[in-house]
């Protein structure tokens, strides 16, 4: 069939080529035809020696051959040379080689060679020793490179990348401040070691955008974050939001963006989005939507397409989990219990110390520190909040007298900016809160975004005529209840009441109780 449809085409061809008539003014003639048919083909019409189509067929042919030949090469290649051949390769190229086949793979994961990298990285801190006795070393490093199990070194190279110098920065972190009870170093390590924070949301269609950041705000005690750049979808349409500490590499050319070390930090579902979102506070543009306990989207009025999101981390734990985490598991917080102390029958019911701070991106707006709260137990009466403080503890501090009354140093207020706009939402803070046990060990560390609603309710103070507000939070973990009047003639609020309440559980766990 191929032959005879080869001659038919040949013969079709020569006909047309013999029995065209010359042409009129600059066209080829039939023998130009032959001519230039030849220079472009490679051979002449009257010949029977190839066809275009033989041509073609014989070069697809010839270059599967080729690839054939060359993959057959390159598996009967000996392993020695592909790892000599690999080892060329950075970090990066190397963790991507290794999900094109098994054997990819496997010499993708080989000790030796992520060994050679992570001492060329990250061992530049040995210190000297003789001659003779780092041989003797060497030969000993090499038969524990062997002895690892099989990834070690590369699961550590990247570990090292993500909380580079870890022992370093542990180290800093131990410098805890008297007066927070927090790291003092903390906003100095988390700019040292290029931390950032991104936001990769997918809509209903699976459509996936990720956000830097914008700006970062730091105070004493918590970090607020804010992402406002980009084309967000619209609030109605997140299907998932996923919350991720990033880590980048110092590179030599500030064009070159290669992809950082990932820690997961908090994920949340469509069900999650729908269901807990609550409406904290609105002004002539944007409406804030609080969906979790420290995430708060700013959405456009009447479109409700996303403008900006505002988050504010704590600073206990905030550097192991921007770090240390992956980016399928988050950092798992290990438990610092206390002492188990059989001489205080009342142990864990006494000896708190609170303190509370409520601040917006711009600047701080209260302080209070409170030392020695005692706990006793809850008598409310109250038919809403029974079934929540029935089961719990509240850790309150002693009555004040009016001197001690905290006054706030300006209104409460949450500004915020979107490329071109901005605006303040009145009545919206943030408030960090920081409560330790006797111990002075973080027990309940909280921050968050949280609203002041006007308390139309019998006055908690008969010393202040004014409107009196209320801010209240509550988790799983416990509640926080503000109590605040407002001064016509002093234009100021004063806080007249705080109390906090702990979960019985929560107790019972950290110190080893059954209250």
């Amino acid at each position: 069939m191929a032959i005879g449809r080869g001659q038919l085409f040949r013969s079709f061809r020569e006909g047309l080529l013999k029995n065209a008539p010359p042409t009129e003014g600059r066209g080829p003639t039939g023998k130009e035809n032959s001519r230039l048919c030849e220079k472009i083909t490679g051979f002449s019409p009257g010949t029977q020696r190839y066809e275009l189509w033989d041509v073609i067929n014989s070069c697809c042919i010839h270059s599967n051959k080729c690839l054939i030949m060359s993959n057959w090469c390159f598996i009967r290649m000996p392993p020695e040379i592909l790892l000599k051949i690999l080892s060329y390769l950075d970090a990066l190229s190397l963790f991507s080689i290794g999900f094109i086949n098994k054997r990819f793979y496997e010499m993708a994961h080989n000790n030796g060679m992520w060994h050679k990298m992570y001492s060329a990285e990250y061992g530049h801190s040995k210190k000297w020793r003789p001659k003779r006795l780092d041989e003797v070393l060497d030969k000993l490093s090499a038969v524990v490179v062997q002895e690892r199990p099989e990834g070690y070194w590369r699961r550590l190279y990247f570990r090292t990348m993500a909380g580079f110098n870890e022992t370093k920065w542990r180290k800093e972190l131990r410098d805890i401040n008297p007066f927070t009870g927090l790291p003092s170093q903390t906003e100095r390590i988390l700019r040292s070691q290029r931390v950032t924070w991104e936001i990769t949301v997918s809509d209903k269609w699976g459509l996936e955008g990720t956000f830097e950041q914008s700006r970062a705000y730091f105070s004493d005690s918590s970090v607020t974050v804010c992402w406002s750049s980009g084309r967000w979808p619209s609030f109605h349409q997140l299907s998932t939001l996923q919350l991720d500490g990033v880590k980048r590499q110092a590179l030599s050319s500030p064009n070159i963006n290669k992809p950082g070390w990932r820690s997961l930090m908090a994920k949340f579902d469509r069900d999650t989005i729908s269901k807990s979102g609550q409406v904290i506070g609105r002004d002539q543009l944007v409406t804030l939507v609080l969906f979790s306990p420290s995430i708060v989207i700013g959405v456009w009025r009447g479109r409700w397409s996303i403008a900006f999101v505002m988050a504010s981390f704590h600073y206990h734990r905030l550097v192991e989990r921007s770090l240390l985490g992956t980016s399928m598991c988050p950092y798992s917080m290990p438990e610092n219990k206390p002492p188990f102390d059989d001489a205080d029958p009342d142990s864990g019911l006494h000896g708190y110390t609170l303190r509370i701070i409520l601040h917006n991106t711009v600047t701080q707006i209260m302080a209070g520190h409170f030392s020695q709260l005692y706990c006793s137990k809850c008598n409310e009466t109250s038919t809403q909040e029974v079934s929540l403080l029935e089961p719990r503890w509240a850790a309150e501090p002693y009555r004040s007298l009016l001197s001690q009354h905290t006054p706030l140093s300006g209104r409460i207020s949450l500004p915020w900016k979107c490329e071109a706009l901005e605006g303040t939402v009145e009545n919206c803070c943030m408030m960090s809160l920081t409560l330790m046990d006797e111990y002075q060990n973080p027990f309940w560390c909280v921050s968050t975004p949280v609203s002041m609603a006007l308390n139309n309710k019998e006055s908690f103070s008969n010393d202040y005529e004014g409107q009196n507000f209320l801010i209240k939070y509550q988790d799983a973990e416990g509640k926080v209840r503000m109590d605040l009047v407002w001064l016509e003639e002093q234009r100021q609020y004063f806080l007249i009441n705080l109390v906090v309440f702990i979960a019985t559980a929560k107790v019972n766990k950290h110190f080893g109780r059954a209250y």
